[in-house]
Order: C-alpha cells, then structure tokens, then sequence
C-alpha cells in the first residue's frame, strides 16, 4: 500500500510495545522487530543491515534499560550517525531539552521527537511515522515551545515577528503550508510570505532546499 513503512520499535514496557505493534500494522505498517533496551535496539538494526533489510524507521523510547537514563536516545543517536537513510522517531514522557538537542544536533533529515501523549492521538502519530521514514521531521509543538523559548534567548530569533515565530513553530511541527494556513486562518499565499522572510532573515539560501523548513527552527542548534 501506498505510504506503508518498516519498523522497529524500541520500548521496555511490553504492554506499549505491543499497543505501538498493533496500532502501526492495523494501518497497514510492517513491524520487523521490537525490542526493550537500546543495545538490542543496536545490534537489531545492524543485523537487519546485514542483511540488506534496513528499516524504514526506528521508534525508540528515550529512557530505556538497564538505568533507564538516556539508552534510548543514545542508540538513536549513534543510529543516525552509522545509518544516514534510517528514520529515528524518539518518544519521551517529557520534554527533555538536553536529549532533544543531542538528536537533532545532527543532520535534520528523518529525525522526530514526540511526547508519549501523543502516541493517543492515533492519526496523528502514524503519520508522524510515515513523515520521518521518508526522510521528513515531526517534533511535538511542545519541544518546538521549549526549544524556541530557549533560541529567543539566545537572541537567534530576534529579528523574528510573532506572527513568523507562530508559523516557524508550525513548520517545526511537520505541518505544511495549508496546514499552516488553516491553523492561522490566513491565506496560503500569506504564510508562503512569512515563511520566505523567515528564511531570509535566518539567512537560509534556497540552496538549502526543502530541508530550510526544519534547519530554520535549529538554526539556534548550531550556534
């Protein structure tokens, strides 16, 4: 089926384990693995690439065992950096600024964060999946609210309206430009404006490409 992604899940708690398995395959996802630690998280992958069957996606728990600390988000991270084309989507209980940082330090392409909330919000979250499998970004509009906050005082947006930094907190979202609009009760061509000034004013020249929507809000990242 058209939008259908391979999985792995990484999560200690079997019975959300199990509860992200079932929500994913009845929309027509394949789970290929599910584990509960990050380094079974690891060496899974890497036999799966070994095999010539790299997943689509990894969803990783950010606290996992044996300290339940960062093992999540340290697999994740090592992932993206040994696997460029793999999509890692880490959910956490709460905004954790540091982990977030760490993820997306890197490379923009096929990253998301998410609250485990949001895991509720059933369409909402496959299609956070499918968005970062196919190289895209999703992050909860909660880390969008605490990471900017914390790039306002850096003074990285400064030069910013209000009205650009609600559309940059959108776009961080995954939203598309309609989305946008919708949201803001505004015309498409209204946000097209503000996205292009937002662009300018970070200095993201169109030779950044479609990835200028995601490096605009982690400008501050790289600062």
């Amino acid at each position: 089926m058209a939008g259908r992604v391979r999985v792995v899940i990484a999560e200690d708690s079997v019975l959300l384990r199990e509860g992200l398995t079932r929500l994913l395959t009845d929309r027509g996802h394949e789970v290929v693995a599910g584990v509960g630690d990050g380094d079974a998280l690891v060496k899974t992958v890497a036999e799966l690439a070994d095999a010539g069957a790299l997943p689509d996606v990894v969803v990783a728990d950010v606290r996992m065992p044996p300290t339940h600390t960062d093992e999540g988000v340290r697999a994740a991270v090592r992932l993206r950096a040994e696997y460029p084309d793999l999509g890692v989507l880490v959910l956490s209980q709460y905004v954790e600024e540091q982990y977030a940082t760490e993820l997306l330090a890197g490379s923009t392409r096929g990253v998301g964060y998410l609250l485990k909330d949001r895991v509720a919000e059933v369409r909402e979250f496959t299609e956070a999946v499918v968005r970062v499998a196919e190289g895209g970004t999703a992050l909860d509009p909660e880390v969008v609210q605490q990471l900017l906050g914390r790039s306002r005082q850096q003074d990285v947006l400064a030069h910013l309206t209000p009205r650009e930094r609600e559309v940059l907190g959108l776009m961080a979202e995954g939203r598309t430009n309609s989305a946008i609009a919708k949201q803001l009760v505004v015309s498409d061509g209204a946000v097209e404006k503000h996205i292009g000034n937002i662009f300018l004013k970070l200095g993201l020249s169109p030779s950044e490409g479609d990835h200028r929507r995601v490096l605009a809000v982690l400008t501050y990242l790289r600062s």
